[in-house]
C-alpha cells in the first residue's frame, strides 16, 4: 500500500501531472521541460526525481543532457478517468445550477 500510495503522491502536483502529460508525447529534455513549465531548473529536477523515484518515468543520459520517458504509460488511464470524472461532475453541476 505505501508503494500505491507513493505513485498517488507523485502525481499530485500540477507540474508532475504536466511532466507526464507531455512525457507521454515523447521524450523530452530537462531543458525543454524547465521552458514549459516556467521553472528554474532545480525545481524541475525536483519533480522529476519524485516521479522517477516513484517508477513513474525514467531517464537517460547522453553527454551532458538528460532526457526522460514515461515509463508507467498506465498512468494515462487513470488520469484519462480523472479527466472523465470532473467534467460530469462540472455538467452536474452547471445543470443543477441552470
Amino acid at each position: 500500500m505505501e508503494m500505491k500510495a507513493n505513485v498517488f503522491k507523485a502525481l499530485a502536483h500540477p507540474s508532475r501531472l504536466f511532466v507526464v502529460s507531455e512525457l507521454a508525447q515523447g521524450e523530452r529534455c530537462v531543458c525543454e521541460l524547465t521552458e514549459m513549465i516556467g521553472a528554474d531548473k532545480s525545481t524541475v529536477s525536483k519533480h522529476l526525481t519524485i516521479l522517477k523515484h516513484a517508477g513513474i518515468i525514467t531517464d537517460n543520459k547522453r553527454g551532458n543532457m538528460v532526457f526522460y520517458s514515461l515509463q508507467a504509460t498506465c498512468v494515462l488511464q487513470f488520469i484519462s478517468c480523472i479527466e472523465r470524472m470532473i467534467s460530469s461532475r462540472a455538467q452536474e453541476m452547471a445543470e443543477a445550477c441552470g
